[in-house]
């Protein structure tokens, strides 16, 4: 998804999860300022739901919870609530307190990049995500090629890259059994669409 920031006064958590009730549009909030988070592109939903799709068929029965786009999590260190675009929750769903709409225990998040975003997914976002105590793999999935970069948290908490590119590549998880093709991921994706995000 596309994030832009509306200028606006300071907003509470308090008034942010009202806006979210009552909204028909999703926004991320960022330590008391509110993002829109407006549609994504054909091929960024392309991306998302096939890896999503993927995921959940092959982790069915195990236990393991897939999630996609519109479940929100929330990161208490930052003060953040944000939606990823896919999400792995190993074991038993942890709610921030007080909530049943809220996560707070991903194993695995996976991005796809748009060129409004990325820099943020990069840094900020990911800096984010490594203060949740139970995040292990952070995938972040190209829009406009065939490449994935895989970022696994190792025994040490240290964080290593693995790169894969090209549709013939096959991206190995690390936080749970399973291997998709890039050819999978983006299946249907037609890289000639060059759309400004």
């Amino acid at each position: 998804m596309i994030a832009q920031i509306e200028k606006q006064d300071h907003k509470t958590i308090e008034q942010y999860l009202e806006l979210e009730l009552n909204s028909q549009e999703r926004h991320e909030y960022i330590d008391g300022e509110i993002v829109s988070m407006t549609g994504g592109t054909p091929n960024h939903n392309k991306i998302a739901g096939n890896f999503y799709a993927a995921l959940n068929f092959a982790l069915k029965r195990q236990p393991y919870e897939v999630f996609f786009t519109d479940q929100r999590l929330w990161i208490p260190q930052k003060q953040i609530y944000t939606y990823p675009d896919v999400m792995i929750i190993q074991g038993e769903l942890q709610f921030q307190e007080g909530r049943k709409d809220t996560l707070t225990n991903p194993t695995l998040i996976a991005e796809v990049l748009s060129k409004s975003t990325e820099g943020y997914d990069r840094g900020d976002k990911f800096h984010a995500y490594r203060t949740i105590p139970t995040f292990q793999e952070y995938l972040l999935i190209d829009q406009y090629h065939h490449h994935v970069e895989q970022f696994t948290k190792t025994d040490n908490g240290k964080w290593l890259l693995s790169e894969y590119e090209g549709e013939t590549a096959t991206l190995s998880l690390a936080s749970v059994t399973f291997e998709i093709s890039l050819a999978d991921i983006y299946d249907k994706v037609d890289f000639t669409l060059i759309e400004q995000q």
